[in-house]
């Protein structure tokens, strides 16, 4: 593995196989790198270990393919609750509850 240190921000992540994975917002800690999230398909911030890095040049160069990368992304909000508040967000519901209701109108009324 090349010495994650010369990883830069904006350097460009390739796969192995030579496709653009992604662009290095910064490095968390030693082992790990954050990607843009202007850069990424879904707007978000994801990372990566360090542990893929095959070799650093201009580019950061891993030792998977992007693909492969793409499926071991670590999301930055794989640990935070889901906020339904958001606009667009969809309420979930799991079954028809006239109490659930009453309750979650009370509950969105507190919050005004």
């Amino acid at each position: 593995m090349a010495a994650a240190s010369q990883i830069k921000q904006h350097m460009e992540v390739l796969g192995s196989d030579g496709e653009h994975v992604g662009t290095v917002d910064h490095l968390e800690g030693d082992d790990m790198i954050k990607f843009t999230h202007t850069d990424s398909p879904d707007g978000a911030h994801h990372y990566l270990s360090t542990d893929f890095v095959d070799r650093i040049d201009e580019q950061v160069h891993l030792n998977i393919t992007a693909e492969e990368a793409v499926d071991e992304w670590e999301d930055e909000d794989d640990d935070e609750e889901v906020d339904l508040d958001d606009e667009g967000a969809e309420p979930v519901s799991f079954g028809d509850s006239s109490d659930e209701e009453e309750d979650s109108d009370e509950q969105a009324e507190e919050r005004r």
